[in-house]
């Protein structure tokens, strides 16, 4: 049985993934025994990240692409197979989020959202599909989100990505599944990142901070998640354990959305 979640001699490709979620995940498929691939848009950014994996005994090829451009995309692709082998697994975790009310979001960061979070997942996945197929197959984890089933102010883009990413996933699915590519999706709940520390630190008074009270009441499990979470799924996507699921997309959100909250 644990056979069926061995990674070993497969190649995969995880992107943004220099610290954070993507660094998470890609560490715990490293621990299955795939070799790792990452980008980032900057080498700085890069750098940075090849030095972490290092300090885990990770070596990790890590690469400059922006996943918004395509033929720089096919081109790090083309690289990558050349350099390290054909991508087996795809996990498309670069994203980006912007908090503005909607009437007050310009329609460019609006689209700039939808290309990072929406356009760049269905780039980076047409270019690595060809060489699935040719191989025999293979597997896509898009990381979606709560956003993809809810709405929440401030994150009209956010949210109109992820709900997109959503479909995307079960149109990969539907489309290549008889190539035997499995193509699911991850929806992380709230994860104690860097990024959200500022929402979960104490108030001068001592009390929790007043987002840092939502989340815990609105999450059955009574906690963040960490990013640490997210490696057992990703690990079961991108395996032969998951030979025979997709289209799907597995929320690991500590039962936010299956929880219709306390009576106030």
């Amino acid at each position: 049985m644990n056979d069926l979640f061995r990674l070993d001699g497969k190649v995969a490709l995880v992107t943004g993934a220099s610290y954070g979620i993507g660094f998470a995940i890609a560490s715990a498929l490293a621990e299955a025994g795939a070799t790792i691939v990452f980008n980032d848009i900057k080498q700085e950014l890069v750098d940075k990240g090849v030095a972490a994996y290092a300090e885990q005994g990770i070596t990790a090829h890590g690469y400059v692409c922006d996943v918004t451009d395509e033929d720089a995309v096919q081109a790090v692709v083309a690289r990558i197979e050349q350099e390290v082998g054909v991508i087996d697994i795809l996990v498309n975790n670069a994203g980006i989020i912007k908090r503005i009310p909607m009437v007050e979001m310009s329609a460019k960061d609006f689209r700039q959202v939808i290309d990072v979070d929406l356009n760049a997942p269905f780039i980076v996945s047409k270019a690595v599909i060809p060489a699935m197929l040719k191989k025999g197959g293979g597997k896509i984890i898009n990381i979606c989100s709560m956003m993809s089933e809810l709405g929440r102010e401030t994150v009209s883009a956010y949210a109109a990505a992820k709900g997109g990413l959503k479909m995307l996933t079960k149109n990969i699915a539907s489309e290549y599944g008889q190539y035997n590519i499995q193509c699911n999706g991850i929806g992380p709940g709230y994860i104690a990142t860097p990024q959200t520390a500022p929402l979960r630190e104490p108030q001068p008074d001592g009390s929790k901070h007043p987002f840092d009270q939502f989340i815990l009441a609105k999450t059955p499990a009574n906690r963040w998640g960490e990013a640490s979470d997210l490696g057992g799924p990703a690990v079961f996507l991108a395996s032969a354990a998951s030979d025979f699921v997709n289209g799907h997309i597995l929320y690991v959100d500590g039962g936010i959305l299956a929880y219709i909250g306390k009576q106030p």
